[in-house]
């Protein structure tokens, strides 16, 4: 049983040394010293106020893990096991019980985490952290869009058994919040009442957990920031083709998709488009008011805060083998999904085991949940485990559209004038005054870009006497209509075989993910899910694909239905004998439905594909071992292509040279202690800089992802390219190795300020390092001491962008600060279960003040993981507290 804290704890303060957290073992020393420190100034700043016998305590939140808990509700006892780093697996009689207990357990842990999640999601935020411009913001845009309305609609979609779940899951919730205090619950609460007033939680309501699944398919939307992209880019370059130069297909990457065409186990149709041969007027872009109404939207749609992940960085990397290349003859499979990266971490392990496993209980599943929401989302059951990656396909598109006062031009042709349709949002402010805000959406979606009093509906010209009124732009976007997400969740859980993952993916409609799988029975294999629009092809001055804004005011571009999901690409035990998914294309160009044009380039899969290879072509069998090795791979693709072209070039003065010397016989290793990681990445964002920054405007400028590297590449061969040449100097033209010189001299005088004139003294972790951040609490707006407790310390990290340890930074930004990154890794041996590891970004707890909140950093950070046992003699070897929840 674990050492919990008493309700009348001693008055003393804790000694560093031997203070033990709320699982009874040590706590790190750093993280005592910060909760010293952060106590102290906490009772300066009277920023926590829950007082026992005169001490001021952030313990006070922390779970109790007795022996036996009351969780109301229950048809009999549910047992629940805790290991070393806390994680639990729940054994359960009913299925309701299994969630009701996993409800109970996740508020426990992460209650403030999925307070403030669902607050996000129904455009709330304001009502919690008060008169915060940014979370106001936030609200208006979430209001917009309407994540909450649409999971409201999506309750009556849902099956009966998933609606089951949902309730007993919130009645856990609930049974935990009951008779407890804010301050009982998190200590951020007691922070927030320093400034606004914190009332009693809300009780959990299932809409809740739905509304949760919008925010994840948000941040996984697809091509959405290309599509951006172009638009914003045409209003500087105002060329077609020069945009396109900056958004190359795949192919021209040269590697290999997810499936080869010999692999996709059933007739793929073309499907996707609907072809129509017409001319359109175009959507006006570049003209000065379109152009402010796409930039309008970008801003407006930035304030919506990152949950999951979004930009280059928010991929991942999956694959698995079949077991005639592994040691124990069974299939492994590795997962790392790729995501922003806070303090607690996104994911929360645990383990659902029906006591009796069968049709009335059907769950034995065991792997990373989101809390907030019930059941698993990525791991494995007895029979089959199941990996996830974004894939990418484009399920979002923006409408330019002609607004005159309540009204939009539905088709110019006809000159049709249709009402929009309007609503008021009321966004309550916690200590100001309510704010009222007006949506109006067309048929194609909510319109976005005069949200936040921006001024982003503009005048628009009047064209042959007509009063066409003014630009707007709307968005579509396939997650604003009702679907059964929630439903596929549970049908993964159970799923035992490819047929029914296929039925699994039929439901899971947003966000469009890849599907890896393996059995434990021999089979692996791939299953593309996600609802797909079918978008007609009209000539015009630009694609019709969703790749660039659509005019609203012309029928033909708006979308035709959905891709049958017969038509998703699909494969059983393909020839290579693995199948890897890391965001590429998922088939060679021109077969199967339309998904995309913006894929990954897909040098993160190329590297997985080249060490499978590798190690299969030298007959040496796979381990977890080498698995949790390749998750950890930092290679660089960056370097192996332009490290050669960089010591080609003449550097003429000596102290300028030393820089570009050190690139010589490097590796393309991005370890912490390289210096020519760290001078070839500063070479990488100094390069982008120097060659585009004079050509884009602020939210188009290069963020060095793998769509980046392929264009350099391709200028490369192209030494006059006009990119090349920078605009601000005139009357000079320059070319391609007069700014390669440049990137590199610049390059070599940064680090000499940021770190040491010497160049053997620089090194990549100095500059790379992971800072996590509590989403409230973690900001510069907050005390520094307060920042410093519940910010855990910063890490060095190898990898980057495109490497397959993908610790994501932003070229755009001018830092090096990891973005994005492995949230977590698992690897589950289907030979042995209890063989298979796992590890998460920080660790189970939300509570700062737990050494659960960050006690599996440091090893995730090393590349390592934990041991995951799965059947019920393991997990009882493994476990350190037992709790048995009583009706």
């Amino acid at each position: 049983m674990s050492a919990t804290p008493a309700a009348n704890e001693p008055d003393e303060t804790p000694d560093v040394d031997d203070t033990v957290e709320d699982d009874g073992a040590p706590a790190p020393r750093s993280r005592l010293r910060r909760a010293v420190a952060g106590l102290a100034v906490l009772v300066a700043l009277a920023l926590v106020a829950t007082v026992t016998f005169g001490v001021v305590t952030v313990r006070k939140p922390l779970p109790d893990h007795a022996e036996t808990q009351q969780l109301a509700g229950l048809s009999a006892e549910v047992t629940v096991e805790r290991d070393a780093q806390g994680v639990p697996q729940v054994y359960a009689s009913t299925s309701e019980d299994l969630f009701a207990a996993q409800g109970y357990l996740h508020a426990q842990d992460r209650f403030f985490e999925m307070d403030y999640r669902r607050h996000v999601t129904a455009g709330r935020l304001a009502e919690l952290v008060g008169d915060v411009p940014a979370a106001i913001e936030a609200d208006q845009v979430v209001r917009t869009l309407g994540w909450r309305r649409v999971a409201e609609e999506e309750w009556n979609l849902v099956s009966p058994e998933t609606r089951s779940y949902l309730q007993a899951y919130a009645r856990g919730v609930n049974a935990y919040l009951a008779d407890r205090a804010p301050d009982d619950l998190a200590v951020e609460y007691t922070v927030l009442g320093t400034r606004v007033d914190v009332a009693d939680p809300a009780p959990w309501d299932p809409v809740d957990s739905l509304a949760w699944l919008k925010a994840m398919a948000w941040d996984m939307r697809g091509n959405y920031d290309d599509e951006l992209g172009r638009a914003l880019a045409y209003s500087t370059l105002e060329d077609v083709e020069l945009v396109e130069e900056l958004y190359p297909g795949f192919s021209d990457g040269g590697n290999t998709p997810i499936l080869r065409k010999r692999d996709v186990n059933q007739t793929v149709r073309a499907a996707g488009s609907a072809d129509t041969d017409a001319t359109t007027t175009g959507t006006a872009l570049g003209t000065a008011s379109v152009d402010d109404a796409v930039q309008a939207t970008a801003d407006v749609l930035a304030a919506v805060p990152v949950l999951v992940g979004r930009g280059d960085g928010a991929g991942s990397n999956s694959w698995v083998v079949s077991g005639e290349h592994t040691e124990s003859g069974s299939p492994i499979l590795a997962n790392d999904p790729h995501m922003a990266l806070g303090a607690p971490g996104v994911w929360y392990q645990v383990g659902l085991h029906c006591e009796q496993v069968d049709d009335s209980c059907p769950f034995d599943v065991a792997g990373f949940s989101f809390s907030g929401f019930p059941g698993v989302v990525i791991g494995h059951n007895a029979d089959l485990a199941w990996g996830l990656t974004n894939m990418g396909a484009d399920v979002t598109d923006f409408f330019v559209e002609r607004v005159r006062g309540d009204t939009w031009l539905r088709d110019a042709e006809a000159e049709e004038w249709a009402d929009l349709e309007l609503r008021t949002e009321t966004i309550r402010v916690n200590g100001a005054d309510p704010i009222e805000l007006e949506v109006r959406s067309t048929d194609h979606g909510p319109v976005l870009s005069s949200v936040m009093d921006v001024g982003a509906v503009v005048d628009s010209p009047t064209e042959a006497g007509t009063d066409f009124g003014e630009y707007a732009v709307s968005l579509a976007w396939t997650a604003l209509e009702p679907g059964r997400t929630a439903d596929a969740v549970f049908a993964m859980a159970t799923a035992a075989d490819a047929q029914d993952i296929q039925a699994a993916a039929e439901l899971f409609e947003v966000p469009a993910m890849n599907i890896v799988f393996a059995t434990t029975d021999g089979h692996i294999g791939y299953q593309a899910p996600g609802k797909i629009p079918v978008r007609g092809v009209v000539s015009g001055p630009v694609a019709s694909d969703g790749t660039w804004p659509r005019p609203g005011w012309d029928p033909r571009y708006d979308w035709q239905g959905y891709v049958d999901p017969e038509d998703m690409p699909r494969a059983l035990d393909p020839e290579d004998g693995f199948v890897v998914a890391a965001n590429q294309a998922v088939l060679p160009g021109g077969t199967g439905p339309y998904l995309t044009r913006d894929w990954d380039h897909g040098f993160r899969s190329e590297r997985v594909r080249t060490l499978l290879t590798e190690q299969i072509a030298a007959g040496r069998p796979f381990t977890v071992e080498d698995m949790e090795n390749f998750q950890s791979d930092d290679w660089s693709p960056f370097a192996a292509v332009l490290v050669p072209v960089l010591l080609d070039v003449e550097v003429e003065d000596a102290y300028d040279r030393a820089g570009q010397e050190i690139l010589a016989g490097w590796d393309y290793r991005t370890e912490t202690d390289s210096a020519a990681a760290a001078y070839f990445n500063a070479v990488w964002r100094n390069l982008l800089s120097t060659t585009f920054w004079d050509d884009l405007p602020e939210g188009a400028q290069p963020t060095g992802g793998s769509r980046w590297l392929v264009v350099i590449s391709d200028m490369l061969e192209r030494p006059e390219d006009p990119f090349w040449d920078d605009r601000s100097t005139l009357n000079v033209v320059e070319t391609r190795d007069e700014v390669l010189t440049r990137a590199l001299t610049s390059a070599r005088r940064d680090l000499t300020v940021e770190m040491s004139k010497e160049p053997t003294d620089w090194n990549w972790g100095s500059l790379h390092q992971l800072a996590l951040q509590h989403p409230v609490l973690g900001g510069d707006d907050v005390p520094a001491l307060v920042r410093d407790y519940v910010n855990p310390d910063p890490v060095p990290m190898p990898g980057g962008t495109s490497v397959v340890n993908a610790t994501g930074w932003d070229a755009s930004s001018g830092s090096f600060a990891v973005t994005t990154g492995p949230a977590m890794r698992m690897v589950v041996d289907l030979g042995d279960l209890d063989a298979s590891t796992w590890v998460t970004v920080t660790g189970t707890s939300g509570h700062p003040a737990s050494s659960h909140y960050d006690d599996q950093l440091p090893v995730w950070a090393a590349g390592e993981s934990f041991a995951w046992p799965f059947s019920r003699e393991a997990v009882g070897a493994a476990a350190e507290d037992t709790t048995t929840l009583t009706p």
